[in-house]
């Protein structure tokens, strides 16, 4: 496959999977304020337990969506933030400094946003990274709407920062969003990925021994207290993607049979685990109060502002140029496109307000919701706009 198929087929394949995305979050929200929604909740509530001898992981359907299934989410992201460094479009530093300074912006404004509006509540501030990350298949999504009046390089733009963005969330969930650690686990989970590691330096190329020491990998870090979606993470990063001349890259076989079933299958599924908002008892105050107002502000106006400006500086400092074929009124429908945040900041609110814990969880998916329609209106709308003025 060449690299312009392969590039044309990922934005198809994301494109697709976000408009499954809106369905799925719409189907959420019907379900939960209808006479089904005791259906919608028994559903999520579901407990499921697996048991090997002493070893017992016992959780309800909910959260073995966000915890199990989200790690071959995470486990994807890996593997095209590892394929990328290598040999796509994060492999040249010259590549790499619009859209990291956009990224970059895009994560520091959306977080001192959310804080200004929830500053002295700690309990509330813990949600700082919600409006950092950007939903690549949402805003892929939208923007293939577009068609081909955008041009591919701005596509290109707004994956690569997604992937940074990624990237940095992933980050920002390993040092924040961890519990209290276990050592043992810890341990094991260490000296399984050495085992790992042996076999990459050894030249195994065949994906089940990955596979299955991955799963004891998965198991040892859901124990320990961090996130157990990390897992995905770092078993992207051991997995060999070059190998010797007529041997199949064991890293793009698993991407390859992969990405379909996280687009089309758990992605949407997560949408629908995660965004079946109650509306009942709604009011002005339910969007105004701190924690939705500053996440939906942090996705549409400090997204925009952190993108948009730290692109804006990049180019005026010549340090580098805009994508080719783009004007400046198409980068800002990007910045805006940017806003989407949906599937990584539900996940992070999951985090920083886990359902029935915290006094603000549903908070966070009003404040989400609402930050990522209007950015996805309002970007389509600056985008396509552009896009006849530049034609």
């Amino acid at each position: 496959m060449t690299l312009r198929n392969a590039v044309t087929r990922f934005f198809q394949l994301e494109s697709a999977s976000g408009l499954l995305l809106i369905a799925a979050a719409v189907l959420a929200l019907i379900s939960n304020n209808s006479p089904l929604a005791f259906l919608y909740n028994g559903l999520l509530d579901t407990p499921v337990a697996v048991q090997v001898g002493a070893l017992q992981i016992a959780k309800p359907l909910l959260l073995w969506i966000n915890d199990g299934l989200m790690a071959l989410f995470f486990l994807i992201v890996g593997l095209e933030i590892k394929r990328e460094v290598l040999e796509g479009h994060l492999a040249k530093p010259s590549q790499l400094i619009l859209p990291g300074a956009a990224a970059i912006g895009g994560m520091l404004v959306p977080a001192l946003v959310f804080l200004f509006f929830n500053r002295g509540n700690p309990d509330a501030a813990s949600g700082w990274a919600i409006p950092m990350a950007t939903d690549i298949a949402f805003a892929l999504g939208v923007l293939g709407l577009l068609g081909k009046r955008v041009p591919l390089s701005l596509k290109l733009f707004l994956m690569t920062l997604a992937i940074i963005d990624d990237l940095g969330s992933i980050i920002v969930i390993a040092l924040f969003y961890s519990a209290e650690l276990s050592t043992l686990s810890l341990v094991l989970a260490g000296a399984l990925l050495g085992l790992l590691l042996v076999f990459n330096r050894l030249g195994v190329t065949k994906l089940g021994p990955y596979l299955v020491i991955g799963l004891l990998v998965w198991v040892c870090v859901l124990k320990s207290g961090v996130h157990a979606t990390l897992a995905g993470v770092v078993l992207a990063l051991i997995i060999p993607l070059r190998t010797a001349a007529g041997v199949p890259s064991p890293a793009r076989a698993l991407e390859h049979a992969l990405h379909p079933w996280v687009a089309f299958g758990i992605l949407p599924l997560f949408a629908f685990a995660n965004a079946g908002v109650p509306l009942a008892g709604l009011s002005l105050d339910s969007f105004i109060s701190p924690v939705p107002l500053g996440i939906a502000a942090g996705l549409l106006l400090g997204k925009t502002v952190g993108v948009f400006g730290m692109t804006w500086l990049a180019v005026q400092s010549r340090a580098t140029q805009l994508p080719a074929g783009a004007n400046w009124g198409q980068v800002l429908g990007v910045a805006v496109l940017c806003g989407i945040g949906f599937t990584m900041s539900l996940f992070v609110g999951s985090l920083a307000f886990p359902p029935g814990v915290s006094e603000y969880a549903g908070a966070d998916r009003i404040g989400i919701l609402t930050g990522s329609v209007l950015a996805a209106i309002l970007g389509y709308a600056i985008t396509a706009a552009a896009a006849r003025k530049n034609a």
